[in-house]
């Protein structure tokens, strides 16, 4: 390597103005986005081809992050269930109250979750029964892709079912036919779902029908651990900084690579991220990742928070958005996979079934996100809101508004602990029908019920959800207004 790539500590300014417009030995300064590049005729100058390299070192790093947020997304939650809430693979964690489910990235705050991770290089093939009862839920790989859904949206149809789940490169067994095949591209897996009736007593029992174990030990199976956080703080939010790349580093290690993969692991590569290699980035590497992970979450929350996707807008004369932009689970498209309709779902969200990008009426789940108020600003924790919800909303089941915070993408940790208004309250409406729901620091007189509380010094934002939306939302004749500012 010539010394002056392994030269570090400066800054891209201070590099790239000192081998620009002034420098004797040049014969051509070249204007470009990085600012003035000295020229030798068509060539960089030597001593510019520094800057043009660490430049490189940081756009690797900027799209790396950018590609791994799914992946990145699941490990960290993985990691803090089992850390910091003690689950082992194939343990289930039951999501119930507010405090459970503030960990999770946009949580509905209305109905349980309940989750787990199985790696599958402990466990070989996974079964999984599914009672029967009013569920929505599937498996995902780590990539977030979903595999199969299950319950209602899935092949069992709410009726209940065993479903096998087979690890990379695995055939199935001579008593396949028994079973709902999974076929995994990843050997981590979440298996997740939620609960839709709304009797407690009912969702609880449940959810202690639920069965999972190795197709191994399918004879004698033993019981699937339920656990709960019990109070204590975890955190599926990606991480910052030198973190993020150590739990992407980590990941990678149990993971096979996907052939579609390979060109973001080179980049990865010369940034020090290699499978079966240790991770000691050198100063050089260290100060493009670390730059990389800064830059790549503004561009994530500005590809998040003002989406430019050419359909992402519902209602050309509103500000809500379809939040999950991505045509199918499987992320495919017939020239290209959605890599910027991916990193937007997974920095704002987690998981991705065929349910949650369902376009029958009467099936599945739909979901629509508020960043901005009526003039397009964001939407501030300092300030009153309101949104008026027509009469009538298309939803089967129920709807609901849910509030989060911008910075965790989690629900907003207020002292009133409430984020959502939903269908399922008391909710004060209207003569007409509709329902005027608040947001802000103080509630309105006489509408408590109809409030949640935002903290002044945040910004929030908002997902209005419909559990199994019927036609009037699918063909428009019913419109949600849009958060509108109140004195």
């Amino acid at each position: 390597m010539h010394a002056l790539l392994r030269r570090t500590g400066f800054s891209l300014f201070a590099l790239f103005a000192s081998c620009g417009v002034g420098a004797q030995a040049q014969a051509a300064a070249g204007d470009t986005r990085l600012g003035a590049i000295g020229m030798e005729g068509e060539l960089p100058a030597r001593d510019a081809v520094a800057a043009l390299y660490a430049e490189l070192d940081f756009q690797q790093a900027t799209q790396s992050y950018l590609w791994a947020l799914p992946l990145v997304s699941y490990a960290q939650w993985q990691a803090e269930f089992r850390d910091k809430l003690g689950a082992k693979s194939g343990d289930l964690m039951v999501l119930d109250s507010y405090e459970d489910k503030l960990g999770v990235i946009t949580a509905n705050a209305t109905t349980p979750y309940i989750l787990g991770f199985v790696d599958l290089n402990e466990t070989g093939p996974l079964v999984i029964e599914m009672p029967a009862g009013p569920t929505a839920g599937g498996i995902g790989d780590f990539w977030q892709r979903a595999i199969i859904d299950m319950g209602q949206t899935g092949p069992d149809q709410g009726k209940g079912g065993k479903y096998l789940v087979l690890p990379p490169g695995q055939q199935p067994p001579d008593d396949a036919g028994q079973y709902y095949l999974a076929k995994s591209e990843t050997m981590n897996v979440l298996v997740g779902f939620r609960v839709l009736d709304p009797d407690p007593a009912k969702g609880k029992a449940l959810v202690e029908r639920f069965r999972m174990y190795p197709y191994a030990q399918r004879a004698e199976p033993a019981k699937t651990r339920l656990l709960s956080p019990g109070g204590k703080a975890w955190s599926g939010t990606q991480p910052r900084g030198m973190a993020y790349w150590q739990r992407l580093h980590g990941i990678i290690q149990k993971e096979p690579v996907n052939e579609r993969d390979r060109f973001y692991m080179a980049m990865l590569a010369s940034l020090g991220i290699e499978k079966d290699k240790p991770f000691n980035p050198n100063e050089r590497q260290r100060k493009a990742l670390e730059q990389g992970v800064e830059v790549g979450e503004l561009i994530a929350k500005a590809n998040t928070f003002a989406k430019r996707f050419p359909d992402a807008q519902y209602w050309p004369d509103r500000q809500w958005d379809k939040v999950l932009n991505i045509a199918d689970p499987s992320q495919r498209l017939t020239y290209y996979d959605q890599l910027w309709e991916r990193s937007a779902w997974f920095y704002e969200a987690v998981t991705n079934t065929k349910g949650m990008v369902s376009k029958t009426p009467g099936l599945g789940q739909t979901y629509l996100g508020a960043y901005t108020d009526n003039s397009g600003n964001w939407l501030d924790g300092g300030k009153n809101y309101r949104l008026r919800v027509g009469a009538n909303p298309p939803a089967k089941q129920f709807w609901s508004m849910t509030v989060y915070d911008i910075d965790s993408r989690c629900l907003i940790d207020n002292p009133q602990r409430k984020a959502d208004l939903s269908s399922r309250q008391d909710l004060k409406k209207n003569p007409d029908g509709s329902v005027d729901l608040y947001f802000g620091p103080k509630a309105p007189e006489g509408l408590e019920s109809n409030w949640v509380q935002t903290l002044p010094g945040k910004h929030w934002f908002s997902y209005f959800r419909l559990y199994a939306p019927t036609l009037a939302y699918f063909d428009k004749s019913w419109k949600l207004d849009d958060i509108t500012p109140v004195q």
